[in-house]
């Protein structure tokens, strides 16, 4: 029987600081399988936990703002906005950019494959290129 996501719990693991969890690992894992290939590329609970991490560090004032969300019995996508303020080092696909306080608007789609009840691949389309306008590096 499907039963459609907790999309809101799955955003919390990534809005909420992952440091105030008790076991931050085994809370990614009730949402997503272990290891999960994100855009091709296997990543454990703890490479998520991680990967939360440090966006946590590089942004805070975190905000997603959902646009678009299609599902079906398994497959889930997304389209939002997160709002952020830049507060620390943040490693862009052009390299690492220092903080500079400003606030962003980081549009992003997640396609998500969703197999009883955990996501089991991930694809992450974000636009890099006005991130890096915004961040004053282009």
């Amino acid at each position: 029987m499907y039963t459609p996501m907790d999309l809101d719990a799955v955003l919390a693991l990534w809005d909420e600081p992952v440091d105030d969890r008790a076991d931050p690992a085994a809370d990614f894992r009730r949402f997503y399988a272990d290891p999960v290939p994100v855009n091709g590329t296997p990543m454990t609970a703890d490479d998520l936990v991680a990967r939360a991490r440090a966006l946590q560090v590089a942004f805070a004032d975190r905000r997603t703002e959902l646009v678009h969300r299609v599902e079906t019995a398994s497959r889930l996508v997304i389209g939002f906005y997160m709002h952020v303020r830049h507060v620390g080092p943040y490693v862009t696909p052009l390299g690492r950019v220092e903080a500079t306080g400003r606030q962003l608007k980081i549009r992003v789609n997640d396609i998500l494959a969703v197999e009883a009840g955990k996501i089991t691949d991930i694809w992450v389309m974000s636009d890099d290129v006005d991130l890096m306008r915004q961040l004053g590096q282009l």
